[in-house]
């Protein structure tokens, strides 16, 4: 399968009043087309600076960044879904075309069928104050989707809600992102998540962050997130990526002791 992305020995420094801090160091990474790709590791350990860098935002210290996608095809969905409470649905939705002035009759008529899509439609012409929190964060994906992206970047995008609308609005977004043929890299602290939703897991370490390893997930795409959470590989799964990240937090401990 072609990548859509690759890192090869990337590396990023923040320069302050108080010196240097390192928060990516030498680190490899690749993410390929289709993917739905996820990142875990501890607080701190650069992963927004990780989302960042490949959306182009920052640039690296030093390495290289392969896209095979331009910066213009990578969309990024945040923790807090930022809908203008004053537009409706639908103007929030073609907020990115009026930004980008790319506003046409067609970017109107796809935001329109995603909305019809994705079960929004008796709601395109109310304010977000009106909506639950999770068709909130499914106008927010739409508004994303609305730009034609290759590549989704979220960070974090489910941490606002409680357990049971987290659970849906997850899996509502990764069978939106998988219908629409759309490549996903996924930050997540939840390790859970990230086994349900994801066909991969990069573990990172701690500060300065590198990929300590990679987990293939062997379950069958066609599931969804819940059955996932139900296969009889899951628990296994948490165990082993939990292992690696329990080592990392125990040794980031001793190193601050």
């Amino acid at each position: 399968m072609k990548e859509i992305l690759s890192l090869k020995k990337v590396s990023h420094i923040y320069h302050g009043k108080k010196g240097e801090t390192k928060a990516i160091d030498s680190m490899d990474l690749s993410v390929r087309e289709g993917e739905f790709f996820g990142i875990v590791g501890p607080s701190g350990s650069g992963k927004t600076t990780l989302l960042s860098l490949l959306a182009g935002i920052l640039k690296p210290s030093s390495g290289e960044i392969t896209r095979n996608i331009s910066p213009s095809e990578i969309g990024y969905m945040l923790q807090r879904d930022h809908l203008f409470e004053w537009r409706t649905i639908f103007e929030n939705v073609m907020l990115g075309p009026e930004i980008r002035k790319s506003k046409t009759q067609e970017s109107e008529d796809y935001a329109r069928s995603l909305i019809a899509k994705y079960d929004l439609g008796d709601f395109k012409t109310k304010k977000p104050s009106e909506l639950s929190g999770g068709m909130r964060q499914r106008v927010a994906l739409i508004r994303t989707l609305v730009l034609r992206p290759k590549l989704v970047l979220l960070d974090e995008p489910f941490s606002a809600l409680d357990f049971q609308t987290r659970l849906q609005v997850a899996e509502d977004v990764r069978r939106i992102i998988t219908e629409e043929g759309i490549s996903a890299i996924l930050v997540t602290h939840d390790i859970s998540e990230a086994i349900a939703l994801c066909d991969r897991i990069a573990v990172l370490s701690a500060r300065p962050a590198k990929v300590k390893k990679v987990f293939d997930i062997p379950m069958d795409k066609g599931l969804s997130s819940i059955e996932r959470r139900e296969h009889p590989l899951f628990a296994t799964l948490f165990k082993e990526v939990w292992k690696e990240l329990e080592f990392t937090n125990e040794k980031n401990e001793s190193k601050s002791q």
